[in-house]
């Protein structure tokens, strides 16, 4: 696989949205508006009662945001627009009135943490584990930020978000409440999201769509705030610091 891809396939009413590029799954700004407009055509699909969120490759499941576009970024309404990208593909998945199941196969690193938060229900590998490096370069995980802190809790959020040169295992998430199982093997991984989507493919639909708005009640303002983060992180990425740490990067 060489081509960036997002697509949707459908097997026993579950629809699996898989997205892929071959910087180790790095999101670029075009890529994260077709998961973002994959994710709301399978919410509004009635062939689709759950959607498991996956992606391509075996090893990392997503590495954040495209570098190449980070350090071509001149000015604030670029910044806020690049950055707007995660912020888009976490709204698509909160108003999706659909339960999306995360599929982590590999390490996840930051807006690819956001995506992963951003699933109602989300299972890993032992390989899974996951780093908010923002810091690194000067900017934070402003968009991502609230997505993680819902599942992590202030406190996990925090540490990792400081602590931005480390990974934090899979267990570590799990106990969090990020990941629910993690498993020894992306085989048993597969086996066990396969047989629990095509389980709760047997549930009322109506009931899992209002158990969706019940598990995102006090996030309706997400579409206001995370704009506002995508701005601070755009205006941030200008700054000398940063610019000197990317190009330390090249």
């Amino acid at each position: 696989m060489t081509q960036p891809y997002v697509k949707l396939t459908i097997d026993n009413k579950v629809g699996y949205i898989e997205f892929f590029h071959p910087a180790h799954n790095s999101l670029p700004g075009d890529l994260l508006a077709k998961l973002a407009n994959t994710i709301r055509e399978a919410g509004q699909n009635n062939a689709i009662k759950v959607i498991v969120l996956k992606s391509g490759g075996d090893r990392t499941f997503c590495a954040g945001a495209s570098f190449k576009e980070l350090i071509s970024i001149n000015d604030e309404a670029t910044g806020k627009v690049f950055f707007s990208g995660f912020a888009n593909v976490i709204n698509a998945m909160r108003k999706c009135p659909k339960f999306i199941i995360g599929r982590v196969q590999g390490k996840t690193v930051g807006g690819g943490v956001g995506v992963a938060s951003a699933t109602d229900y989300c299972m890993a590998t032992k390989f899974a584990a996951i780093k908010l490096s923002e810091l690194n370069v000067g900017i934070g995980p402003f968009v991502v930020g609230p997505a993680v802190e819902r599942k992590l809790g202030l406190s996990g959020m925090s540490q990792i978000a400081i602590d931005a040169n480390s990974f934090y295992p899979a267990e570590w998430a799990m106990q969090k409440g990020l990941f629910t199982h993690v498993y020894e093997s992306a085989e048993e991984l597969d086996e066990a999201v396969k047989a629990f989507v095509e389980n709760l493919c047997n549930y009322n639909i109506e009931a899992m769509k209002e158990m969706k708005k019940m598990f995102w009640k006090g996030t309706e303002d997400w579409d206001t705030l995370l704009a506002e983060r995508a701005a601070i992180s755009g205006r941030l990425v200008l700054s000398e610091f940063t610019k000197q740490t990317l190009n330390r990067f090249k």
